[in-house]
């Protein structure tokens, strides 16, 4: 990648993330009749607006992501993972079943994964196949992005951009 090429991508799932599950703190609920979209941070959208990739949205929201998450937290309507049938997913060997269907999508290209559930055998898996940069970093579903998330990312989005893929 150049400077004028593309941006590396960033995967980005909502439950977990950007909807923390856990842990006190969080308002108890939202008049839409979604009782966790309360926990949503506004500071996330410019935070990750401010990261030089990407964004698309790798959540089974699907295009729902654009409209009730986005605006909360000040994105623009983001790309979205299509998803393979389910029955195509069958046979992951301890694999997260996105894990497949995003190194497709990534085609080469280099690309972060932000989720709750990834785990050794994704990163691994994902390391030995896929040809260019690739930081899948779990978030603690307890307490969603942190500045210390944001700083993972912000490093390694830099080091892909000083070496030039």
């Amino acid at each position: 990648m150049t400077s004028s090429g593309p941006r590396p991508l960033l995967f980005l799932d909502v439950d977990g993330p950007l909807i923390p599950f856990g842990g006190t703190g969080h308002p108890a609920g939202d008049a839409t009749g979604h009782p966790l979209l309360a926990r949503l941070d506004p500071a996330h959208g410019p935070r990750l607006l401010a990261l030089p990739c990407e964004l698309v949205w790798a959540t089974t929201w699907g295009d729902e992501a654009n409209e009730v998450i986005a605006p909360r937290i000040g994105l623009p309507s983001l790309e979205v993972v299509d998803w393979p049938e389910p029955d195509a997913l069958e046979g992951r060997d301890g694999l997260h079943w996105k894990t497949r269907p995003l190194l497709a999508r990534a085609s080469g290209s280099p690309f972060a994964w932000v989720d709750d559930e990834i785990t050794a055998a994704d990163r691994a898996w994902a390391a030995a196949r896929h040809g260019a940069p690739v930081l899948l970093h779990r978030v603690d579903p307890r307490t969603g992005l942190t500045p210390a998330d944001f700083d993972v990312l912000g490093r390694w989005l830099a080091g892909v951009r000083r070496a030039g893929c």
